[in-house]
């Protein structure tokens, strides 16, 4: 039970900061789309992005399978 509850809030509060961070660089990726900036920068920036936002997704999701397996 122990585990599981560390396990928990391991991937929970991680998927949520991913999340925040992931929003943070899609942020700047629009920021340089709306300057006008080489393709590649604001194309790149904007990818990576939603890998990380996807990423934190998965391991939130994660830290619901979790908590569900602990009720």
């Amino acid at each position: 039970m122990r585990k599981t509850k560390r396990n928990w809030l391991l991937y929970s509060i991680s998927g949520l900061v991913l999340i925040g961070f992931g929003l943070s660089v899609f942020g700047e990726a629009l920021i340089l789309k709306y300057e006008e900036a080489d393709f590649l920068a604001w194309f790149g920036l904007g990818t990576l992005s939603l890998i990380i936002i996807n990423a934190g997704i998965s391991l939130f999701g994660q830290g619901v399978v979790c908590r569900v397996k602990m009720e």
